[in-house]
């Protein structure tokens, strides 16, 4: 007799995977799989940390005369096997967009959906030299503002920060180019890695540095300018989620902050909305702020009292003036 009944528990689970199939009106999937899997996107974010810096992330007996030759060898694997998640992502948006169509998609279609993915993943692979040069700035700014980094080469192999943007600079391209279900695959690889969670449609300049980084969020249309520091905790969110008719989350609003060059957040900040920190503002920690900020400020938890006391001040006054 078998220990464990596995036959009804079975049933069971087709049963719950067919009502969720039929709710989703999903079509049966007769070529297998059609979703792109998170595992093997984390080979090829691993594979491209590797081409992007060979000699730290790359493999540990690699020689530098031979760094070309490692290199080229793993940027053709990693762009194939990227190709392959891409046609898969723009297949499946492409058959829930035709799910009702008359006749059924043919080959042409289907190249079609090929062509783009090629595209695409050519577009990628070209930018690459320049994702690296921004994540030097990105160390740089690390090194320069943590006395206690010992070396570029510790930052970029210890920082959290440092590998969340790797997965940032990457993903934000993949969105950039319309593959937005692998952009946020690879956020989320480095999210659960490192606890910060940055949208790859976020815009980020250059030399970006965030220090300890556990619990920071970063909202989809958030625009961090350059020379920017963030501390842990740090929320730049939506203050609100307009609905539409049906009641449905209107998609693709600008909702989150633009945060100016060469601005310091400070541990447990939160800035909702689309508001905006002037250029060279400090804001200090565990301060919520949903209303712009001058360029050059100060912000603190006793600046804010201040600024709401006054506020008060001036509601009590406006009162008895209307009464006196």
């Amino acid at each position: 007799m078998a220990l464990f009944d596995i036959e009804p528990i079975l049933r069971s689970l087709q049963a719950v995977r067919q009502r969720w199939r039929d709710e989703q009106k999903r079509a049966i999937e007769p070529g297998g799989r059609d979703l792109p899997s998170r595992d093997a996107l984390s080979e090829v974010i691993r594979a491209l940390k590797g081409v992007l810096f060979p000699m730290r992330l790359g493999p540990t007996d690699l020689r530098q005369d031979s760094e070309n030759f490692y290199v080229a060898h793993a940027l053709d694997a990693a762009l194939h096997a990227l190709l392959a998640q891409a046609k898969l992502e723009l297949l499946y948006v492409a058959r829930r967009e035709t799910a009702d169509s008359e006749p059924a998609p043919h080959g042409d279609f289907f190249r079609g959906v090929d062509a783009h993915a090629i595209k695409a993943v050519q577009a990628f692979a070209q930018r690459l030299p320049q994702i690296r040069a921004l994540l030097d700035t990105d160390v740089i700014a690390a090194y320069h503002g943590d006395p206690a980094a010992g070396s570029v080469d510790e930052v970029l192999l210890c920082y959290p920060g440092v590998l969340a943007m790797i997965h940032h600079r990457l993903a934000h391209e993949l969105y950039r180019l319309g593959l937005p279900l692998l952009a946020r695959i690879v956020a989320e690889l480095a999210h659960a890695e490192t606890g910060i969670d940055i949208h790859p449609g976020a815009r980020i300049g250059a030399g970006f540095f965030i220090d300890h980084g556990t619990g920071v969020v970063v909202g989809e249309t958030a625009i961090i300018g350059e020379r920017v520091r963030l501390y842990q905790a740090v929320t730049l969110g939506a203050k609100r989620f307009p609905r539409n008719a049906d009641g449905h989350l209107e998609k693709g609003l600008a909702r989150h902050p633009i945060v100016e060059d060469d601005v310091v957040v400070y541990a447990g900040a939160t800035i909702l909305g689309r508001v905006t920190i002037g250029r060279g503002a400090t804001i200090g920690g565990n301060v919520w702020i949903t209303h712009d900020v001058a360029p050059g400020s100060h912000v603190t938890q006793a600046s804010l009292r201040n600024e709401s006391a006054r506020s008060s001040e001036i509601a009590v006054g406006l009162t008895i003036g209307a009464h006196g």
